[in-house]
């Protein structure tokens, strides 16, 4: 067994240099071993994932020029592999059994538990209470892992109980299951019982990447999780980000079990094994209820899916005793919430509008009581992931709500009553926007549906005054959530130029709103009507248009009119933009209301300087075409006075470093940034540096 690695990456590299290749590769393994564990177990890196990948990259070139090297446990092995004809069966060496399921999903479940163990164990109304392992029941597919002399040799599947399936090429991909178990005391044989699971924010982005492809999207984190660990190809099982809690144990050679299933759980952390933190040791019923309404309550703010709690009989003398009962043990309980996925049917489809102008098909249900509250209304996502489902009005559909997630229907029951005829979407997007009436359109090759009043329409009201007023836009101080809730929600403001109507009194007469504040949002009000035309543009919040594009239309077009008459083929001249952004401009501008809004900001005084436009008639261009890359602390300017400067003088600033950055600026504490402008030979400047390079645009 290898020693755990010690001291800095660096410190142990260095020791490790000019070694013969066997204790190089031996060495190595252990590293990454051990940085995996940090990383993957223990959320806490040591090395940054750039030392990693190099000692993996050595570590792979080392085996591949002696393949003799090459170990069952070497984190090479963890991906790839031959694709499979099929799964060859496992007998489990101790049965893989279920645990009963306690029926009644409120507090009397944990006290009906606790009253049958006191009865098997006789124990009289006078004596302590039991002590109990309590723990979550994660959402996944249990996987037995079989350890042989410390090193991963199978996984298998629960399967009937008795056989399950080799699994042990797919399960090889997930990181924080160990390929070799780590510190002293490795038994023999160790075989580990756990829950294999995908947390929801793997999931989400998982299925926004198959959107985003247009491919199917999946269902729910268990299903996906399953389907990845049965998945024939390796490959593919390797781009699922699948997790993994240890629980249990299976068998066991030439190891001393501790006396407690809660030391147990820490045996097996302390080898390496991922065992989640969310576990207790508690006594008597009383106890086991309040951790299954702790969790309960937690249970919404958690990464990943749970479906209940399990209570488990501490001792493992007094689980011997308790035995099993049909092939279940009489010392654990499954304790579940209620389901998180229910069948209804579905009504209607109705539109909704977002806050930033996106049409959201919403499925009116049968009310149906689903993840511990009632829900009628879902969401579809978009026509086309509703055409994906192949859902109508009238289907018996599945409703799913998980945590904080908006319910959605993830698809339709395919056993129908009654004759169906074949699919015809029911529902198409609107042309016009249900609220306002503008155009609605798609930008091509995009999913979404959106309405294009955005300076209009009442649903993207809140929105549109919040980014108007935002700090890098026309920066109005105090005008925040709480009191744009107030005035839109009070009918106060409608449109844009509203907001410079406010007076003293309409403000003063808003809840917690004193007649300071109300003076000083007056006063910002009255000072942003002097900004720029960069400013203004980004302010309107024109779809694809940030801050760099603004000042781009502003350095080119001059003047507000000139950008409004505008035709495709003049935005297209204009640094950086390309279609699709010529096009959301060109729409913003073709809406008569957009215009119209635009008139009366003007009205209300809003200015700027103007100028005839062109690149050519701005300062000194010394860094057109040039990027830049700021990090760390300059000493006499803000990053935003350095972004504004470099910007005057035609550069771009981008957020990270490429080999197409051309300079990294680099002030106190820089970070790394730095250290990747190094690596890639990038030339690096300091804020004197940087003014020198600007001295003939400045």
């Amino acid at each position: 067994m290898l020693p755990t690695p010690t001291g800095t990456a660096l410190q142990q590299n260095s020791a490790m240099a000019d070694t013969h290749p066997e204790a190089r590769a031996q060495a190595l393994r252990a590293l990454l071993h051990h940085h995996a564990h940090r990383y993957h177990v223990l959320d806490a890196p040591e090395v940054p994932d750039a030392e990693y990948d190099r000692l993996f990259q050595e570590l792979q070139a080392l085996e591949g020029a002696h393949p003799g090297l090459l170990t069952p446990d070497s984190p090479t092995q963890r991906v790839g592999g031959r694709v499979l004809e099929g799964f060859a069966p496992v007998r489990h060496a101790m049965p893989m059994l279920s645990i009963r399921t306690e029926t009644d999903t409120t507090t009397a479940g944990a006290m009906a538990f606790d009253q049958r163990v006191r009865r098997e164990l006789e124990l009289s109304v006078d004596a302590e209470p039991v002590e109990y392992a309590a723990e979550l029941k994660f959402d996944g597919l249990a996987i037995n892992l079989r350890y042989e002399q410390g090193v991963l040799v199978q996984a298998a599947t629960r399967g009937d109980g008795e056989t399950g399936e080799d699994v042990t090429q797919n399960i090889r991909t997930i990181g924080q299951i160990p390929l070799r178990l780590q510190g002293t005391g490795v038994p023999d044989v160790l075989e580990v019982r756990g829950e294999v699971f995908m947390r929801r924010d793997h999931f989400e982005a998982l299925n926004q990447r198959q959107r985003d492809k247009g491919e199917k999207t999946y269902i729910n984190p268990r299903n996906t999780a399953a389907g990845a660990v049965r998945q024939l190809d390796p490959a593919i099982t390797a781009q699922r980000p699948l997790s993994f809690f240890a629980y249990g144990l299976g068998e066991t050679k030439g190891w001393a079990q501790p006396p407690t299933h809660s030391a147990t759980l820490d045996a097996l952390a302390a080898l390496g094994l991922p065992v989640s933190a969310d576990r207790a040791v508690v006594h008597g019923a009383a106890a086991l209820a309040q951790f299954q309404q702790a969790m309960g309550a937690k249970r919404d703010g958690l990464p990943f899916d749970i479906d209940g709690v399990v209570y488990k009989v501490n001792r493992i003398d007094l689980q011997k005793r308790l035995g099993f009962v049909s092939r279940e043990p009489r010392w654990a309980v499954a304790h579940k919430y209620p389901a998180q996925e229910q069948m209804t049917r579905l009504n209607d489809i109705e539109v909704q509008v977002g806050r930033t102008g996106k049409l959201t098909p919403v499925a009116k249900l049968e009310p149906v009581f689903v993840g511990g509250t009632t829900v009628s209304n879902a969401t579809l996502h978009n026509v086309f992931e509703l055409r994906r489902k192949g859902v109508r009005v009238g289907d018996t559909v599945i409703v799913r709500r998980a945590g904080d997630v908006i319910p959605e229907v993830v698809g339709r029951v395919v056993a129908q009553p009654g004759p169906r005829q074949p699919y015809v979407p029911n529902y198409r997007p609107p042309a016009t926007c249900p609220v306002c009436g503008s155009a609605v359109l798609r930008e091509k090759g995009g999913m979404d549906h959106r309405c294009t009043g955005g300076l209009f329409c009442a649903a993207q009201r809140k929105q549109a005054v919040l980014h108007f007023a935002g700090r890098r836009a026309m920066d109005i101080e105090g005008l925040g959530d709480k009191l744009v809730d107030q005035l839109v929600d009070g009918g106060v403001i409608r449109t844009l130029p509203d907001l410079y109507k406010l007076g003293l009194s309409s403000l003063v007469a808003l809840e917690r709103m004193a007649d300071k504040s109300a003076r000083n949002v007056v006063a910002a009000l009255d000072a942003s009507k002097t900004t720029t035309l960069a400013r203004f543009l980004y302010a309107l919040g024109i779809r694809h248009v940030g801050e760099t594009t603004a000042k781009d239309l502003a350095r080119y077009f001059g003047g507000i009119d000139a950008l409004m008459d505008a035709h495709m083929d003049a935005l297209l001249q204009v640094s950086d933009v390309g279609p699709v952004v010529a096009q959301s401009i060109h729409t913003f501008f073709g809406q008569p209301h957009n215009r119209e809004v635009v008139e009366q900001l003007r009205a209300a005084g809003i200015s700027w300087p103007e100028d005839d436009g062109d690149v050519a008639n701005l300062p000194s261009q010394t860094l057109a075409g040039k990027t830049l890359v700021l990090t760390g602390t300059l000493p006499t300017m803000s990053r935003d006075e350095a972004k504004a400067l470099i910007e005057a003088a035609g550069g771009k600033v981008a957020g990270s470093v490429s080999r197409k950055t051309s300079y990294v600026v680099a002030g106190a504490e820089a970070g790394s940034k730095l250290d990747k402008a190094r690596e890639l030979s990038v030339p690096v400047l300091d804020e004197e540096g940087l003014k020198q390079l600007l001295v003939r645009a400045v």
